[in-house]
């Protein structure tokens, strides 16, 4: 199936009195139409980065210093401002962490719809209202009719996070980033949203980027999940393979975090990763995991190992090289 969206060596940089730090280092995905593509790590791995920057939403001084993006066919890495602006909504969206950042507190949920989509889509206003409450119904939000005319402040979290996913479906987008949706959410709620996603991505025909640290949410919604590490990729694949097989010693330490509650009288308590996320400013030579990698070799600590073949998976892991021969 053809991609709707490639990510080619993707870099991006933030100019430093100090020097130039790379956050998001050659991080190269794709996705297909109706696939979710979870991406995972720890805090400042360059998750939420590589999002904003596939979107154009970069805060300066941040900038894409090398690499493509391409959605549809067309490259939108290197769009004018103002040619990105009216792609993004249309044919890209994103859905943030927080609901409240996303919806305005002036405006009814209701009229926050119609606006999005008369501005994406040549309707009517009829027809436009209409196609909002179709939107709210479809997300799971009871009574629309009368909920279209409350204001944000009037909706729980859940539902507030359910007004933002039909926002970033208005205007049929061809491609979803969502960063961390659910984690504002208690548990019971973040179920909810993550079987809403998975839903509306198959009903749609919607690429899903979906970005988390909650591997459980990976499990339960993705299709295919990219594991992130100071800033790069260090391994890809169905998401059964990397949960179950996983190929990186990084992924097998994030694999043994998770709570297993038929093992846990068992064995005692987690697995743990020593050490920390390297500073942009401090990122070791070789492999980026090396200081908290139990599994190491000399070449771990001169040469970096681009992803190679292992399995149904892609590692960049040294302990592959002889698979890949």
């Amino acid at each position: 199936m053809a991609s709707v969206l490639e990510v080619e060596n993707l870099k991006v940089e933030f100019p430093t009195r100090r020097g130039t730090l790379v956050a998001v280092d050659g991080v190269s995905f794709s996705l297909a139409p109706g696939e979710i593509l979870g991406v995972v790590g720890e805090s400042g791995a360059g998750k939420s980065l590589t999002g904003l920057a596939v979107i154009g939403l970069l805060d300066p001084p941040g900038r894409i210093s090398a690499g493509e993006v391409r959605l549809e066919g067309r490259r939108i890495d290197d769009l004018p401002a103002e040619a990105m602006r009216r792609l993004r909504g249309r044919r890209i969206a994103m859905i943030f962490q927080d609901p409240l950042t996303s919806l305005n507190p002036l405006y009814t949920v209701g009229r926050q719809l119609e606006e999005t989509i008369l501005t994406h889509l040549d309707l009517s206003k009829e027809a436009a209202h209409r196609r909002a409450l179709e939107l709210l119904r479809e997300v799971g939000i009871p009574g629309a009719e009368a909920r279209f005319f409350n204001y944000p402040h009037q909706f729980s979290g859940g539902m507030r996070q359910r007004v933002v996913i039909a926002l970033a479906l208005a205007a049929e987008p061809a491609v979803v980033i969502a960063d961390e949706p659910t984690t504002a959410l208690d548990v019971s709620i973040q179920a909810q949203i993550i079987t809403l996603l998975k839903n509306l991505a198959r009903a749609h025909g919607t690429a899903v980027m979906l970005i988390t640290h909650d591997m459980g949410v990976i499990a339960e919604t993705a299709d295919r999940v990219a594991v992130m590490y100071a800033g790069r990729i260090v391994e890809i694949g169905p998401v059964r393979e990397v949960i179950y097989s996983p190929r990186h010693p990084y992924t097998v330490g994030l694999m043994g975090c998770i709570p297993k509650i038929s093992h846990a009288r068992r064995e005692g308590g987690l697995v743990q990763i020593e050490g920390s996320m390297p500073r942009l400013n401090a990122i070791p030579r070789g492999c980026a995991f090396n200081p908290r990698c139990s599994r190491k070799f000399d070449r771990c600590l001169t040469e970096r190992p681009e992803l190679m073949p292992t399995g149904a998976s892609h590692a960049a892991c040294w302990l592959h090289e002889s698979a890949r021969a």
